[in-house]
């Protein structure tokens, strides 16, 4: 009997009183070392230079660390030409092309890169795809400013696409001189089918040495997998415009089990867990563990009281801080 059925909330026991529901909180969940550097730089640019500091975009997709920052002395910004010329900006985890480089440096903008290293990984790959001459392949989301930023490196030879129908219907220059990337926080499972049908299209599609499909993302999915087993309902905290978080309610859904996006305890709904028994909580990874507790107390209140944390996959990965911040920690 699973952890979750053994527990059922508002299930009789032998003396007639109601069992707890279980939560199961599953770890690794929330904020991934990208993210906690990005805030660092924030946090860190603000204490060095004061406020105002400029981020261009929200540093990273989560409502609640973004309204901090801005409390802080952050302002965020779509636009460059809303940056005062000299002033300090920072560009989000999500990277930007190089023509925002280009545009900073011409208007004398302190620049301090955020990007998350794995990210820059994939920016370097289409750099080299391109040298060789190869049109570039970009799986992902079109509007996410992941793939704005690395399709930017290259745009006249990268295509993008999002679902296998697109590569069905993809036209290019030379199939011979092709190249696939991926955006890093899209569904191992979305990505896989995308690539095959790639590979079956284009026989001589190169891709990169390792996947790009960040760690964090891959982790967290794979811990979605394993409680999935085990509950009646997964809930995923994070904002809605977080697509590593969207993609963890769809793996949930992949496996069977409902599944719904939270952006804090304020959005669950009483009538979610009638008739459940077991709910399972993650995080994506732009969403602070705080909110995860708030969550968790919530629940509780509607009485999933036997709480547990599960420890399904090991992370201890860390990213420097850029060189001229890390006199400052």
């Amino acid at each position: 009997m699973s952890p979750a059925s053994s527990g059922a909330a508002g299930a009789n026991g032998g003396n007639g009183a109601k069992k707890p529901g279980v939560l199961l909180r599953v770890r690794p969940r929330g904020f991934c070392a990208g993210v906690v550097r990005a805030v660092d730089i924030v946090e860190l640019a603000i204490e060095a230079y004061g406020p105002p500091v400029y981020v261009h975009h929200e540093i990273v997709h989560n409502r609640h660390v973004v309204e901090q920052l801005r409390r802080r002395g952050a302002i965020f910004v779509e636009s460059m030409s809303d940056v005062p010329d000299g002033s300090v900006l920072i560009f989000s985890a999500h990277g930007v092309p190089p023509r925002l480089r280009e545009e900073a440096s011409e208007r004398r903008l302190r620049v301090i890169d955020a990007t998350c290293p794995l990210v820059t990984k994939v920016h370097l790959e289409a750099q080299k795809f391109a040298r060789e001459g190869r049109t570039i392949v970009l799986i992902g989301h079109r509007d996410h400013q992941e793939i704005v930023g690395t399709s930017g490196e290259a745009p006249l030879q990268t295509v993008v696409v999002g679902s296998v129908k697109e590569v069905d219907e993809l036209v290019v220059p030379d199939p011979e001189r092709l190249a696939f990337l991926t955006q890093t926080t899209l569904s191992l499972y979305d990505t896989q089918e995308i690539v095959e049908r790639l590979k079956q299209r284009f026989p001589q599609i190169l891709g990169p040495k390792s996947s790009d499909i960040c760690y964090a993302t891959q982790n967290r999915q794979e811990a979605v997998e394993q409680v999935a087993r085990e509950v009646d309902l997964i809930l995923v905290v994070g904002s809605a415009n977080s697509s590593n978080s969207n993609r963890l309610v769809e793996v949930a859904k992949r496996r069977g089990v409902p599944a719904r996006l939270i952006e804090d305890e304020h959005d669950l709904d009483p009538q979610w867990f009638e008739g459940v028994h077991g709910v399972g909580l993650t995080a994506g990874a732009s969403a602070p563990e705080v909110l995860v507790q708030q969550v968790s107390e919530r629940l509780a209140q509607l009485g999933f009281t036997d709480q547990r944390d599960l420890d399904l996959i090991r992370e201890d990965v860390r990213f420097t801080l850029p060189a001229e911040l890390v006199a400052l920690r």
